[in-house]
């Protein structure tokens, strides 16, 4: 065997090798690409829940309240405009714009409900309503489940982000169309420290 064929062997071995890498190194930046995209639709699930749970919220306490509507109708606009950033971060998820206005939407509406709770304490005949309460818990386990979804969608975010960055990933990225970071769901971070408290 002549040094030509040898040479000519050990290049055709790197290129395949190269040509093995990108292809798996793409492969897993896809990977982590659709796991951050699965993780936001747990976070969809689970918010969507909480915003059917709304208007039947309002409605219970409705008759209760009947010198409260201004505080009535900020939670179903709120919830209205977190419905709107949920749709548009699901089409998208990936668009760091849409998950800012979904964070952003997200904060309003924790802040209304966070107002509707502190006026239910004025009237004990509500707190002591057994539908209302029992939706009032309903909103707070979803609440709970919407922060292990965020933490989750947070973590695949991460995971992409910083596999992406790495040597030689970085140069499949770029070469690939996964340029962009995954950007994370952070909600207002005065509303992250409790879910929205309500005692009966």
């Amino acid at each position: 065997m002549g040094m030509g064929v040898i040479i000519a062997i050990v290049f055709i071995v790197l290129i395949i090798g190269s040509v093995g890498l990108i292809i798996s190194i793409y492969n897993k930046l896809t990977t982590l690409a659709e796991r951050h995209k699965n993780a936001f639709s747990q976070i969809e699930v689970q918010l969507q829940r909480r915003y059917d749970l709304i208007p039947n919220l309002v409605e219970t306490v409705k008759a209760y309240m009947q010198h409260e509507q201004q505080t009535l109708t900020a939670v179903i606009e709120a919830r209205n405009v977190a419905l709107g950033g949920l749709k548009a971060a699901s089409a998208s998820p990936g668009n760091p714009q849409a998950i800012k206005q979904l964070a952003q939407a997200e904060s309003g509406l924790r802040s209304a409900l966070g107002q509707l709770s502190v006026v239910v304490e004025k009237y004990p005949e509500l707190k002591a309503d057994s539908q209302t309460s029992a939706l009032f818990e309903e909103l707070t386990s979803t609440e709970n489940k919407v922060s292990f979804a965020r933490q989750a969608f947070n973590d695949a975010v991460t995971s992409y982000n910083i596999y992406k960055k790495k040597f030689p990933p970085v140069i499949v990225a770029s070469m690939t169309g996964h340029n962009n970071d995954g950007v994370l769901l952070e909600f207002d971070s005065a509303q992250i420290k409790a879910a929205p408290k309500v005692s009966f």
